[in-house]
């Protein structure tokens, strides 16, 4: 909807936004509903899965150590950052046009950011766990105590929350045109401010060095952890330790690689110019993707994750036994 004011010369040629239509994935026609089944189906085992994780870390005290202590709290976020993008995706599935108002538009994207840069820190943190445990094994107990664990990990929910406020401010006084259709099934940076007036430099500019700022130093680290931990692995003698060392970090290593190659494939490569769906095809794979693989990896290559869910699984049976 679109609210027109006169100018000064008594024209209406200025208008005022006051919500956005979501255009999603328009053309899919007769796969509407079982393009939102597969999404349903997608989001349930997504929630399933994180819910389970998140369970287990907190009641089973086996896990109640550094590594697990940081994997609850990104399954914790994965819940809410799915959830923040695919309930609105799935009623554009089922509407031609579904309307977000202005300023949940706003509320949308600024969620969503916030909880892509946290999972960017906590990843970050979950690898410099990994190193302090692989690389110096002596003062793990130290390093990695469970007050350190808790700023860590509060630090990681902050820093992602106060990280796109600027953004959001920038954005929110932005003047926008007539058009008010939003090509994509959520409220991101790019699809947003194309349909502002004038010159939107002066947003997407800062907006780029906030975001690359966020992502790419915890990527550093990320990186830098991961390379220390090969180089110490690399040197130990023992055909089966170097196994036990390297299994301890492999499900996060794995993890890391899909989130931030889905997150390079979408903001780095420049798709939108060429191919508008198919940019939207990648985003699915961070927002839908991402979140629904990284309970099944953990649960499938870490032995403990797969102890504490059959105990728990045993303990509150899904189907009654005979």
């Amino acid at each position: 909807m679109s609210l027109f004011f006169p100018d000064e010369n008594g024209s209406p040629n200025q208008t005022v936004i006051t919500e956005f239509i979501l255009l999603g994935f328009g053309n899919l026609c007769v796969l509407r509903i079982p393009t939102f089944v597969i999404f349903l189906v997608f989001y349930i085992v997504t929630l399933t899965g994180n819910i389970m994780i998140t369970v287990v870390v907190l009641t089973d005290h086996s896990l109640h150590n550094p590594m697990y202590f940081f994997l609850g709290n990104l399954s914790f976020l994965e819940i809410w950052y799915t959830t923040s993008v695919v309930p609105k995706m799935l009623k554009t599935f089922l509407t031609a046009h579904e309307a977000i108002s202005f300023s949940a538009c706003l509320l949308q994207f600024y969620t969503f950011g916030s909880l892509a840069v946290s999972e960017c820190f906590l990843l970050a943190v979950m690898s410099y766990d990994r190193y302090i445990a692989i690389c110096h094994p002596l003062h793990y107990a130290n390093s990695m105590s469970f007050r350190v664990c808790l700023k860590l990990a509060t630090g990681s929910w902050i820093g992602g929350f106060l990280s796109p406020v600027v953004t959001i401010l920038m954005v929110s006084v932005l003047p926008f045109c007539a058009s008010n259709e939003i090509d994509h099934f959520f409220c991101d940076l790019a699809p947003v401010v194309k349909l502002a007036c004038g010159d939107t430099w002066k947003v997407r500019i800062p907006a780029f060095l906030i975001a690359s700022l966020v992502s790419f130093s915890p990527f550093l680290l990320t990186v830098l952890s991961y390379y220390k931990i090969i180089s110490t692995i690399l040197k130990i003698p023992s055909a089966k330790s170097k196994q036990k060392a390297f299994s301890t970090c492999s499900s996060h290593l794995i993890v890391v690689t899909v989130f931030y190659g889905t997150l390079m494939v979408v903001y780095g490569v420049p798709t939108t110019t060429w191919c508008p769906n198919l940019s939207k095809v990648f985003s699915v794979l961070y927002t839908v993707g991402t979140p629904m693989v990284n309970p099944i990896i953990y649960s499938l290559r870490n032995k403990d994750v797969k102890n504490a869910l059959k105990k728990l699984l045993n303990r509150y049976p899904v189907l009654p036994r005979e």
